[in-house]
């Protein structure tokens, strides 16, 4: 087979050497593997994206080997195109309200599910199993991540009749597991530089910790300050109506050049990508006028005979044409990326095992107490703030203003958090994998050690948390920790409510209107 250097001749698959029948069958037999295994563990253990890992580990290079390794390498970058779409589509369902309202708690939260896995570490491999003190604070600083996209496939996912990104709890959850995504970037950065120090480089580690930190605070700031006072008044003046003739197809034009700005300016800037994902989904929601917000559609207006359409809002647009291949295709590969990085053959050694599961029950365990800082708040917010907190006056044991009571309500909320934080994820995999390829403290045996625990927490956090939603969902949605009405909203209606009423794809209004 001969090409140019300008391009690719075009052969049907069957006539080249190296894609046969063999291999489209393969190819096929992989993405069907993905959605039933999807479905089979939604159905049986309530936490699907635990199907396309283990079909990951068994096409990938851990255990089968079936796929192709350009293959592998092709489905692992569009996975990662996944995960930043999960995450834009959590930023763009994000109410920033609830966000402002729980940063504080927010930030205890993340906190102690930094400090407690790495000094639980510390406890365990450095003074148990004897291992060093610098790839202790690798593996460590490698579980003490929360997997961001994890963290919103739970939410997403756990409920049909609660949308826990309008809770209080997922906000506080959200917030949590954004924070720790940064410190695993600075942690990595850190461990990334060790490599240069014990080869005899010079490496600023001042600006290296400080960078990413500074970047993720000042855009932060910037990006709600920006999009209130300057970008929303621009928009909703002077573009608002003039795109609104183009309805969708000018919203995802938007959508993309937004989001390759926010992830562009994030990695240049040294911060998380998955970060600048979420930023640009929280700006393209606050830049649409209150009244197209929750729209549901296209609207037609009859002005003297004259038809006026309403911009769509950008969820809409998400759902309208990105979220089925994301959901689908995108995502599942991500998580199937994840099973193409676990050494699966070498977890099974005796004193792998043991050490591996005994670290996994403490990393649980050290995320499991981020739940208790929800009871703790709970019995150390003033009755009435409690209460208010809710947004609503709310009737039965979760509007009790006894400190016992209060805490009670805030049991079940306290476990979700904890459980939903258990997850690691990418950037556990990604923090180990740095320190065992591109330096030299890591050994074999901490290495297994870490991925046991990244593997089972990842696998255990969303079982655990989609069978606490599955018997206190509702419960915990109701509750003061529970949904919270938007600032204007009804108030007889949640959000989630007003999300199942929005019809599905197209609405009459649509159907009177041209696109």
């Amino acid at each position: 087979m001969s090409s140019t250097g300008r391009f690719l001749q075009y052969h049907q698959p069957d006539t080249l050497t190296s894609t046969t029948v063999v291999d489209l069958l393969i190819l096929i037999s992989f993405f069907a593997l993905l959605w039933l295994s999807q479905y089979l563990a939604a159905k049986i253990i309530r936490a699907g994206i635990l199907g396309p890992i283990v079909a990951g580990i068994i096409y990938g290079a851990p255990l089968a080997n079936i796929l192709l390794t350009e293959w592998q390498t092709t489905f692992l970058a569009l996975g990662y195109i996944g995960l930043i779409l999960l995450i834009f589509e959590g930023g763009l369902q994000a109410r920033l309200d609830l966000l402002q309202a729980n940063i504080l708690l927010s930030v205890c939260a993340a906190t102690t599910g930094i400090i407690f896995p790495i000094g639980l570490s510390f406890l365990l491999l450095y003074m148990g199993f004897g291992y060093g003190v610098v790839e202790t604070f690798i593996v460590g600083a490698a579980l003490s991540s929360t997997s961001l996209g994890t963290t919103f496939a739970v939410m997403s996912s756990a409920s049909e009749t609660i949308d826990f990104s309008q809770t209080r709890v997922g906000a506080v959850l959200v917030s949590a597991a954004l924070i720790d995504d940064v410190s695993g970037l600075v942690m990595s950065s850190v461990i990334q530089s060790l490599g240069s120090v014990s080869d005899g480089g010079s490496v600023n580690l001042g600006w290296l910790i400080s960078r990413p930190i500074v970047a993720s605070i000042a855009m932060t700031i910037i990006t709600p300050v920006l999009a209130k006072y300057v970008l929303a008044p621009v928009f909703r003046k002077f573009l608002q109506h003039r795109l609104a003739r183009y309805g969708h197809r000018s919203n995802i034009v938007v959508m993309i050049l937004v989001l390759c700005a926010f992830i562009t300016i994030a990695a240049y800037a040294g911060t998380s990508v998955l970060f600048g994902g979420f930023l640009a989904g929280v700006l393209l929601s606050y830049l649409p006028s209150a009244r197209n917000v929750n729209s549901p559609g296209k609207q037609c207006e009859s002005q003297g005979g004259r038809q006026e359409a309403e911009l769509p809002s950008f969820v809409e647009t998400f759902e309208h044409y990105v979220q089925d291949v994301q959901r689908y295709v995108l995502e599942p590969l991500f998580f199937a990326s994840i099973g193409f990085a676990i050494p699966f053959l070498d977890l099974w050694t005796g004193s792998a095992v043991w050490h591996g599961v005994v670290y996994t029950l403490l990393m649980i365990v050290a995320k499991l107490v981020v739940g208790v800082w929800i009871p703790l708040w709970a019995a150390l917010s003033p009755p009435s703030k409690a209460v208010a907190h809710a947004g609503e006056a709310r009737t039965g044991p979760a509007a009790s203003r006894t400190r016992n009571s209060r805490v009670k309500a805030a049991v079940s909320p306290g476990c979700l958090l904890g459980m939903a934080m258990v997850a690691r994820g990418e950037i556990g995999l990604l923090i180990i994998q740095i320190g065992f390829n591109s330096t030299t403290y890591l050994s074999q045996a901490a290495f297994v050690t870490g991925i046991w625990a990244i593997l089972l927490n990842t696998i255990i956090g969303p079982i655990a948390a989609g069978m606490l939603v599955k018997h206190r969902g509702k419960a915990i949605g109701e509750g003061v920790w529970g949904v919270i009405p938007e600032p204007g909203a009804h108030s007889g209606s949640t959000h989630a409510e007003q999300h199942a009423r929005r019809p599905d794809r197209t609405s009459d209004a649509e159907k009177r209107c041209s696109t």
